[in-house]
């Protein structure tokens, strides 16, 4: 192949195509570099998003599951007094469901009953309410065995069948009416059952300490 002639067309034009191909190869190496730099670059900041992702998906698990464990005593709280409500629920049922099956000595109830309640109330004259079946088995013995039992003579007592009256005990009410004491059995249940509920969770252990609510006989 002949060799061209400095400075003539065919020379100018194999150097400036050789300089091309430099600068092309310049190019291509370059373009090489920056290509890997930005994929580099890019598969770290990826790799700082999925650690940063992690890191706030471990601390949001975190803490979804403290706030399951904080809730696990509060639950556990709810269920255990919900259950222990229950039970006493249960031993007044039966207290009551007791009481109407009168398994004891009602003349001696109701005699009871009356001279605790006449023995706090001012007077003398007084009307005992009974039902009409106490009424009819032990009415005429209920004025003599009260007074006694009451402590406090003389005594002007009436005793009355009541048609309000359809449990075991009585009421008690001043001839003048401005007094009157409801000393029925489940009267005296409701009354006493906030004391009583405290006392019965405090014996068994079913709580370490009840506050009373209300109370009195």
């Amino acid at each position: 192949m002949a060799t061209p002639e400095p400075n003539s067309p065919a020379a100018l034009s194999e150097a400036i195509l050789a300089e091309a191909g430099v600068q092309r190869d310049e190019i291509i190496r370059r373009a090489q570099q920056e290509s890997g730099l930005i994929l580099a670059t890019a598969m770290a900041e990826a790799d700082k998003i999925r650690r940063e992702q992690m890191e706030s998906a471990r601390a949001e698990a975190a803490r979804r599951s403290e706030l399951m464990l904080a809730t696990i005593p509060v639950e556990a709280g709810r269920l255990r007094s919900a259950r222990i409500e229950a039970i006493l629920e249960d031993i007044r049922e039966e207290a009551r469901r007791q009481l109407l099956a009168r398994n004891f000595n009602g003349h001696e109830t109701v005699v009871a009953l009356a001279a605790e309640a006449i023995r706090r109330m001012p007077g003398t004259d007084f009307v005992l309410k009974i039902s009409a079946a106490d009424h009819a088995a032990f009415g005429d013995k209920l004025a003599e065995a009260t007074e006694q039992r009451a402590g406090r003579l003389p005594l002007n007592l009436t005793i009355a069948a009541d048609s309000t009256v359809t449990d075991a005990g009585v009421v008690v009410e001043s001839a003048d009416g401005f007094q009157i004491w409801d000393n029925r059995l489940l009267s005296r249940l409701e009354r006493l059952w906030p004391e009583l509920r405290r006392q019965i969770a405090l014996q068994t252990s079913l709580v370490g300490k009840i506050e009373p609510v209300g109370g009195g006989e």
